[in-house]
């Protein structure tokens, strides 16, 4: 039986018949009320002092509702979408601008404006620019636009110069446990040197996207993360941020290149294992600070759907999943300090895929 066959029948599996809801999911309903919850908890975050008090949630969760939210506002035409992430984006710039390393972002712990020591971690602040870039795209007043791209330009500027190693991978920043690549910061800052390229054009953007790639390409995504953290445990949040620079960089590959035959076969297997992992009867598997990344997984699965032709059949598996997260995410507790409202932030890019194919990554001159 051929590879194809296999994957084919996985899917057939996870999604047949005695396993579909009796009522289908209204995605875009769903979509659009996760979205009016989860802009309550991030409006929450926007007046907080620096550094916040305990407990806290940090700003990266905050990053996947905005960049749904403005996928909401292309999707609804509301304006009351991308207020949040204006609002949100100008708190993050406002943290910037005091900040010690010209163009870091505040996380919202760790090192706090005007302070030059402390923990400073490039992947939580690459999904902070995410989200401030998918605010300036959707700005159609060219200064205000201007003011959001340049603080993403002045983040991408510190990092790219201290951060990106020689061999396409990426240190953490101001991180105790490493000076070594490491695949969190690899993967999501891959994804925004990817998306900005896109949106500018910047040819050193496209390079060191491709860098990442090539990087991720040499790991083994099932292991990659065994040096600092429970290998099971952490595989979820381990495949949905290497995926980021996947998700946004393939379309940047060149047809028939080596890197991205080797992408393709990477890709297969981050697919196999997520198509092994969905509809996980136990829920508290899905309310876990790791587990809920979960919620990202099926963006991954549309996204390629869309890119790679033959595989539309993953669409259908990753509507299965998503349908199971949406009836957890119903029930989970709406405080923002708890992992279940980190597993709506992330199953918020599922949705935007979904009902706004394309969204996710759109440029100011695309959709």
């Amino acid at each position: 039986m051929s590879k194809h066959m296999l994957i084919m029948g996985a899917i057939i599996f996870l999604v047949g018949p005695a396993r579909v809801r009796a009522e289908e999911p209204d995605f875009k309903a769903d979509f659009l009320r996760f979205c009016d919850a989860n802009a309550k908890i991030v409006e929450q975050q926007i007046d907080l002092p620096a550094p916040p008090p305990k407990p806290f949630r940090g700003f990266f969760p905050d990053s996947y509702t905005v960049r749904a939210l403005a996928v909401a506002c292309d999707l609804t035409g509301d304006a009351k979408y991308l207020d949040t992430c204006k609002r949100w984006s100008d708190r993050m710039i406002r943290d910037q601008n005091g900040m010690l390393e010209k163009g870091a972002y505040y996380m919202n712990y760790g090192r706090a404006p005007g302070e030059d020591k402390g923990h400073w971690y490039v992947a939580d602040c690459s999904s902070i620019a995410l989200g401030v870039l998918a605010t300036a795209v959707r700005c159609g007043d060219p200064a205000e636009k201007a003011k959001y791209l340049d603080s993403v330009k002045a983040f991408y500027r510190l990092v790219a110069d201290k951060w990106v190693r020689p061999s396409g991978g990426l240190a953490n920043g101001h991180w105790p446990k490493s000076d070594d690549e490491f695949w969190c910061a690899t993967g999501i800052f891959g994804s925004l040197a990817f998306c900005l390229y896109k949106e500018t054009g910047d040819e050193e953007c496209l390079k060191i996207g491709r860098g990442t790639i090539d990087w991720l390409n040499r790991q083994n995504l099932m292991t990659v993360a065994r040096d600092f953290y429970p290998e099971e445990t952490i595989k979820p949040t381990v495949i949905m941020y290497c995926l980021e620079s996947y998700s946004a960089g393939l379309p940047h590959l060149e047809p028939g290149s080596r890197r991205r035959e080797a992408a393709l076969i990477q890709l297969d297997k981050a697919r196999r294992w997520i198509l092994d992992h969905m509809r996980l009867s136990n829920r508290d598997d899905y309310l876990t600070h790791w587990g809920s990344k979960h919620g990202g997984l099926p963006f991954h699965l549309y996204v390629f759907a869309e890119q790679v032709p033959g595989n539309s059949a993953l669409a259908a598996a990753a509507d299965g999943e998503l349908a199971h997260i949406g009836e957890i995410i119903k029930d989970a507790p709406a405080d923002p300090r708890f992992d279940p409202a980190q597993l709506t932030d992330f199953a918020l890019m599922s949705y935007a895929e979904k009902v706004a194919p394309g969204g996710i990554y759109r440029s100011s001159t695309s959709r």
